[in-house]
């Protein structure tokens, strides 16, 4: 039986003279949320296109099981019609794909355009028309969505929203596949990442295994008093904190984020 949704395999593929993806190889399982992160021009959007067939790479394995209309799509290249209403819109989409018509409303409260039904999409801000355009990618329920920044420009409330809806569909089932700059989001919402550098993987886990992974041999210690001190993890040191005569609040283990891990591996950030 297969477990994966996703499999790619040496896919290789070159823009003029510049490597964009070198023999890039991973497997996204069924309804997981897979992140897929890296700095601007690391690879991820070529990814994604070769993987909706956007593009054909030059060699290697790419299988997406599942069929065409059966996937969901939110990417630099999404639009919608500017000068039909949000409800027309996204009626158009259900339509498309044979939905009832009534989730339609389902979906804009949930995306918090519902009030704003009637404006054409012309008139929206860019964060009200990226919000349109992933409820176009979602309306269909689809088995397996990609996403290409998907908060990006969205306020914080929304953005809570946005991550609530897919979490939701992933427990319905939907597998997602997720590229992102904000580590926080990425950490909040994926089953597993991949760090993309330079067009290569250089490395792939869930953030808890990850974090564990890259861990310091450091704890942080607070005392009652609200002090707060870092010490290696090791008895000597510990024995020392607890001899100086205060009581200790709390004592956690000093564990990187995903962006501290990445700058780590690759010497870079993520912007």
């Amino acid at each position: 039986m297969i477990d994966y949704i996703i499999k790619v395999k040496d896919l290789n593929i070159t823009f003029g003279n510049k490597k964009i993806l070198k023999r890039l190889t991973f497997e996204v399982n069924k309804k997981e949320i897979f992140g897929f992160l890296g700095p601007s021009g690391a690879g991820k959007t070529t990814t994604i296109k070769i993987l909706t067939k956007q593009l054909i790479p030059e060699s290697g394995i790419c299988e997406v099981n599942t069929k065409k209309d059966e996937i969901g799509i939110l990417s630099d290249n999404s639009g919608a019609y500017e000068r039909l209403t949000v409800y027309r819109n996204l009626s158009f989409f259900a339509e498309l794909s044979k939905t009832d018509v009534k989730k339609v409303e389902e979906i804009l409260k949930k995306v918090k355009l519902w009030e704003d039904k009637d404006k054409k999409v012309k008139d929206l801000s860019k964060g009200m028309k990226q919000r349109l355009l992933l409820a176009c990618a979602v309306i269909h329920s689809p088995k397996l969505l990609f996403l290409d920044e998907p908060t990006a420009a969205l306020d914080p409330a929304t953005t809570e929203e946005i991550h609530n809806l897919l979490l939701a569909l992933r427990e319905k089932g939907t597998t997602i596949f997720l590229t992102t700059h904000n580590m926080e989001e990425a950490d909040l919402l994926c089953d597993r990442v991949a760090f993309l550098n330079k067009g290569e993987i250089v490395e792939l886990g869930s953030p808890d295994d990850l974090k564990q992974k890259y861990a310091t041999n450091k704890v942080k210690v607070t005392f009652e008093n609200n002090e707060v001190v870092t010490i290696d993890q090791n008895s000597e040191s510990i024995i020392k904190a607890l001899n100086k005569n205060r009581k200790i609040k709390s004592i956690h283990s000093v564990e990187p984020n995903l962006a501290e891990i990445f700058l780590s591996l690759t010497g870079r950030d993520l912007k």
